[in-house]
Formats: structure tokens, sequence, C-alpha cells
């Protein structure tokens, strides 16, 4: 049975980006539920039959304490049906964090993840850029393209954190298709991202690409040279294939970060803002943002923070930012290519964060899994560690460096 869970575990997390896009319904719902469903399933008896489970950290915990006081929530929410909702919502997004804490052991197994989750912002935009090709989006003259069933903003945001994940791949794979996986994402990513317009997910994508750079040049300089000299090409592929209107609104970044409402957002925060003084320490209830702030139906806060401040008042507030406290702190406790992939990923994480509402997304929760389990296995099994994440200036795997540089472990 924990065999079974570990493959139900991979193939969640392959399901993770692009889960929106294979919607089966209720009472079914996307795929990545699905599966989700299934993994708990057979994760269950797997530690019934195990007789133990992995003893939690501080990270489990806490994730534990708010989902808990969402449920609590429930005694003086605004909102009993959106509530409700939530919490089971919620479950199904949070119990990421202690599936991956219980079955994935060992760095290895924590390098599969990253595989699986490349491999899924791969489907992801492919997607995007099958839908920015279709005669339907043609003839609608669309100017922002995202996966059926995908919101474009999340679309960008769930491509973004693929970046350092595939230039850490591209670091420390051995075998050449697994390489490919890594490498070949960049491009494909990054030219998904353009299609999607966003705006956000255009400057996170820069924060991305910039933490890249330390994990694609240090060590290998012929590749970085080569990359350089490809910026060029890349460019003008990009302009002759993104249609002119997409750049256009992307050119008015400066414009909204000046002086703009940010889309209409500035409203949204005001109101949220009213809302929060209405209830500043206990919250209106998990799930009751758009009916406090007496939004429309279909927005959301748009800022993470905001979010949870409303729902759950200042005491869910604290209670995520420990979450986030405790993920860099995991962070830290690693080193090399994985620190830095890792940091970027939560940098770009907070970036998107400020302008999107990312607690209900199951990506959110993988990673804070992914980066509490590097934490630990860091501590565990250091020389095992080091040979699956090589630190920064070991060679890449395949690319030889200068005889100066050595390999851990060796």
């Amino acid at each position: 049975m924990r065999k079974m869970a570990w493959v139900l575990l991979l193939l969640t997390a392959f399901a993770i980006p692009w889960e929106y896009s294979l919607d089966l319904g209720e009472p079914l719902g996307n795929v990545a539920r699905i599966l989700g469903i299934l993994l708990l399933l057979a994760a269950v008896p797997a530690v019934l039959q195990a007789g133990r489970v992995r003893t939690w950290e501080s990270m489990q915990w806490m994730v534990l304490a708010l989902y808990l006081w969402f449920c609590f929530t429930s005694f003086w929410t605004i909102d009993s049906a959106a509530t409700l909702a939530k919490m089971r919502a919620f479950f199904q997004e949070m119990m990421i964090v202690w599936l991956v804490w219980e079955f994935a052991e060992t760095p290895a197994d924590l390098r599969s993840l990253l595989r699986a989750y490349v491999a899924g912002s791969w489907v992801l935009a492919t997607l995007t850029l099958v839908n920015a090709g279709s005669p339907e989006a043609i003839a609608a003259g669309q100017i922002r393209f995202a996966a059926y069933g995908q919101d474009p903003n999340d679309v960008a945001r769930f491509l973004d954190l693929g970046f350092p994940f595939a230039c850490l791949l591209a670091r420390c794979e051995a075998r050449r298709p697994w390489r490919l996986l890594a490498t070949g994402y960049l491009p494909l990513g990054l030219l998904a991202v353009l299609f999607t317009a966003s705006r956000g997910g255009f400057l996170a994508a820069l924060v991305a690409l910039a933490g890249c750079i330390p994990l694609l040049a240090r060590g290998h300089a012929r590749a970085a040279l080569a990359a350089l000299f490809g910026l060029p090409a890349m460019a003008a592929a990009a302009w002759l294939l993104v249609p002119q209107a997409i750049f256009a609104r992307l050119a008015t970044i400066p414009a909204q970060l000046a002086g703009g409402d940010l889309n209409q957002r500035l409203n949204i925060w005001s109101a949220g803002w009213h809302a929060f003084r209405q209830a500043p320490l206990l919250g209106t209830g998990a799930g009751t943002f758009v009916n406090a702030a007496g939004l429309a139906p279909i927005d959301t806060a748009h800022n993470t923070a905001l979010s949870i401040a409303v729902a759950g008042g200042l005491c869910a507030l604290c209670m995520a930012a420990c979450i986030v406290a405790l993920a860099a702190r995991a962070v830290l406790a690693t080193n090399g290519a994985l620190r830095i992939a890792l940091a970027t990923a939560l940098l770009v994480w907070m970036v998107t964060a400020m302008v999107a509402t990312v607690e209900e997304s199951r990506t959110t929760w993988l990673l804070m899994a992914l980066m509490a389990l590097a934490g630990r296995l860091a501590a565990e099994s250091p020389r095992e560690f080091a040979q699956v994440f090589p630190v920064i200036d070991a060679p890449v795997a395949g690319w030889p460096l200068p005889r100066l540089a050595s390999q851990p472990g060796a």
C-alpha cells in the first residue's frame, strides 16, 4: 500500500499545475482532486499497516492549526454555506503537506516530486499554447490565453514556479531525458507565460528567471555563454510568435505600478480592508471575503494576506505568516543549488501572493510541503542529499568543469 500511495503522490504532483483543465464535474471534480482522494484512501491503510506515523515538526502542526482555525470560524461565520465549502476545500488542499512528509523518504524522492511538477508544468504550457493557436481563439480576437478551464493569471503563476525547479533539475540530472525535460521547459514555459498576458505573472517570471541565473551559470560558463548568445534569437522568435497586443498590455506595467488602480485591485483591497476592520481578531469566516467586502460573486481578494485576514482575522494571518517563516527556515537548512531553487520559488510565490489569492491553491501547499521535506532531508541524509542536489560550484551532471572543481561526496 505504501508503494501505491507513493505512485499516487507523484501523479498528484504531476496533475496539480493543470488540474482545472480536466474537470469531470460534481461529485468527482478535477483530476488533482480525484487523485488526492485516491491518495488519501491509499495513505490511511498504508500508515495503519506500518503501525506508525512519521513524527511531525512545526510546519505540519501549524498547517493543522490553521485548518482547525478555519473550521472554528464556522461558529461565527457570516455565510455558513461558503465556510462549509471552504472547510472541505482546504482539507483537500492542505493534506498534501502531511502526505509529502509521510511518504517521501529520500532526497531522490524529493527530486522525483520536482520532476513531476515540472512535467505537469509542461502539460500546462502546452495546453496554453494549443489554446492560443485554436481557431476559436483566433476568430474571437483574444489577446489573453490559458489552458482550458484555467485563469490566465493562475496559469502564469503555476508556470513561473516551474522555472527554478527546471533549472535545478538541469543542474543535477545525470540522465539526458530528464535534462531535456528540464531545459526544454524554460523556453516553452516562458512563451506560455507571455501568451497569458498576465502582468503580475510576467513580473514573477522575471524574478524566477533572475533566480535561475546562478543555477545555470555557476560552474558551467560555456552553457551560460551559449544561452547568452541565444537570447537574441529567442527574443526574435517571441516577437514573431506572440501577438503585439500582448506586448502592448505588458508595456502598461510601469504605468499601473506608478499610478494605476492595478486593474481595479485597489478598489477591491479598499473594500477588503473595510471588511477586516469589522472583525479584525476572529474574521468573518472562511470563504466569506466576497460577502464581507460586498463584491460581485466572481471577484476574489487579489491579495493572499488580506483574504486570510478577512476570513480568519489576525489569528489566521499570524498562523499563515508562521507557515511561510517555517518554510523559509527549511529552505535555509538546505544548501547549494536546491537552496537557490527553493528560495527563488518562495520569492516568486510571495510576489504572486501580493496580487492573487493563493491560499486556496494546491500549488501553494505542495510548495510548502516540498520546502519542509527538503529541510528534513538535508538534516537526515546530508551525504545522499549532496549527491542528488550538488552544491552550487559542483559540475552540472554530464557537463564537466575545470579540474579545480570537485563533486560533493567524492
